[in-house]
């Protein structure tokens, strides 16, 4: 939200799990800032996040005007870590992202 007021204040945000909503309530949708979003926006999310599934992520993320890329972490939830990976390498995979997100 600060970053939408005061578009100077970072050249560019990672979100780690962002809460597009509570769990289970879906219509309260924390998106009232996104159109005013001009930092590019790098959204790691888990596939199994009850904070926003990648479906909704994805129509949320269409109204943000700046550069975004939501990456997928598959078969994780909120707290990012894969069921029955033992968390794999999360870590690295965020990694990745960001230097293919933030050259």
């Amino acid at each position: 939200m600060l970053a939408a007021e005061l578009p100077k204040l970072a050249a560019g945000l990672l979100l780690l799990s962002y809460p597009l909503h509570p769990p289970r309530k879906p219509a309260e949708l924390r998106t009232g800032h996104f159109p005013q979003l001009t930092t590019a926006a790098l959204f790691i999310h888990g596939s199994r996040d009850p904070f926003g599934l990648p479906e909704e992520m994805r129509a949320a993320l269409g109204l943000i005007p700046a550069r975004n890329l939501l990456v997928e972490i598959a078969g994780a939830g909120h707290e990012l870590r894969a069921k029955n990976s033992g968390g794999g390498d999360v870590s690295g995979h965020i990694v990745d992202a960001f230097l293919g997100f933030f050259p």
